[in-house]
């Protein structure tokens, strides 16, 4: 009983912490808003933005974001990153594999890949196929703060908690790259690395180390 007495007040002592962090952590803001991010990225063209509309924004709750599709020949990526300059609660990221479903997309395979991007780094991205009908697209995504790129779910929820205890910051970015699967796109996954590697040098300018 001792010991359980005493695992339940450390239990409560951290949670009070934690609370106490995440409700002085401060708000950081973009280096430049995403809608200034380049037309072209490498050999990659914008073909126009796609804005969100007000119930999606509402639900998204981001302080910014860009909806973007460029264009490799005739070979489209569809760009999403949304950022948050604090995540208190209620404003926390969403992942993708719980809104995508929403809009009637079904996850046909899961996994993750490793693509290098230069300078001996590399980002560890979600990998999913998903399926509407006949339409099937790859979808890769990842989490952004600090100089970080994360996969998982809940190791970006173990780092906001710490971030914030130390660096009193809870700021981060949902990246999410989409590239159609179809006869037009023979190779969708190295088409879609292949645009990672080029915008990931350009999120430095735009999200906060």
């Amino acid at each position: 009983m001792i010991r359980r007495a005493i695992a339940l007040a450390s239990l409560v002592a951290a949670s009070a912490i934690v609370i106490r962090a995440a409700s002085s952590v401060e708000a950081v803001p973009l280096r430049r808003s995403l809608a200034d991010l380049p037309a072209s990225l490498g050999q990659w063209r914008s073909a126009g933005d796609s804005p969100l509309d007000r119930a999606t924004l509402d639900v998204l709750r981001a302080d910014d974001y860009v909806s973007r599709t460029y264009v490799s020949g005739r070979i489209p990526a569809e760009l999403f990153v949304a950022y948050y300059t604090t995540q208190r609660q209620g404003d926390t990221m969403h992942s993708p594999m719980n809104c995508l479903p929403a809009a009637g997309w079904q996850p046909r395979s899961t996994g993750r890949i490793e693509i290098p991007v230069g300078g001996g780094a590399s980002v560890t991205t979600n990998r999913y196929i998903i399926q509407k009908g006949l339409d099937e697209r790859l979808v890769l995504y990842w989490y952004q703060s600090h100089g970080r790129t994360i996969a998982s779910e809940y190791a970006s929820k173990v780092y906001l908690v710490l971030d914030s205890l130390r660096l009193r910051r809870s700021d981060a970015a949902l990246v999410r790259v989409i590239v159609p699967m179809s006869p037009g796109v023979p190779q969708p996954e190295r088409a879609a690395a292949d645009f990672v590697r080029t915008l990931y040098p350009a999120l430095d300018d735009f999200i906060p180390r």
